[in-house]
């Protein structure tokens, strides 16, 4: 059920068209929920007809223009009530995690390219966060109305230290040829 509070949330950040808001996607929420570009489409239909957005009147013919979307009232107390709404935390299913269990019971051939792979890739994300949190929240700036956008950004930072430290230790952990 989060998708549609995905999009509610970008979409009273600002009213977009579906193109604009996969591409505002793929740069933020997308970072902590992921959705293909289709599904955001199918997504956006759904609350349209559930009364929750509303496509924005357009100056000219329909045809051939973007639809630009914005939240209704119901859309908004939809996303406050889900907001405020508990939720338990999730049991971890990552792969590489089951991959090195398995790896303690048939050998460890291989694994270290794996493991040298994902590290890169933790890196490389965690460097990106760093970037965005250098460029979007410079120490002294911290306003009010983005503390909490900093705050998911930092646990994304934790997330990713937490990987490229975890990934480095287990590698030195892996018996050598």
């Amino acid at each position: 059920m989060s998708l549609p509070h995905a999009i509610l949330t970008a979409l009273l950040e600002k009213p977009s068209s579906g193109l604009e808001l996969t591409r505002r996607f793929d740069k933020s929420i997308g970072f902590f929920w992921s959705a293909t570009h289709q599904q955001i489409y199918r997504e956006l239909g759904r609350l349209e007809a559930s009364g929750l957005i509303r496509a924005l009147p357009q100056a000219g013919p329909a045809r051939g223009q973007k639809k630009e979307y914005e939240v209704l009232p119901a859309g908004r107390a939809e996303l406050e009530r889900w907001t405020a709404d508990g939720s338990d935390p999730r049991a971890v299913r990552e792969p590489l995690l089951l991959r090195l269990r398995a790896a303690a019971v048939v050998g460890t051939a291989g694994l270290d390219a794996e493991l040298e792979r994902h590290l890169a890739l933790h890196r490389a994300q965690l460097d990106d966060y760093l970037e965005i949190e250098r460029r979007d929240f410079p120490p002294g700036r911290a306003a009010d109305e983005n503390r909490l956008q900093h705050a998911v950004l930092r646990a994304g930072i934790g997330l990713e230290a937490f990987w490229v430290e975890w990934l480095t230790e287990t590698l030195d952990t892996l018996p050598r040829a």
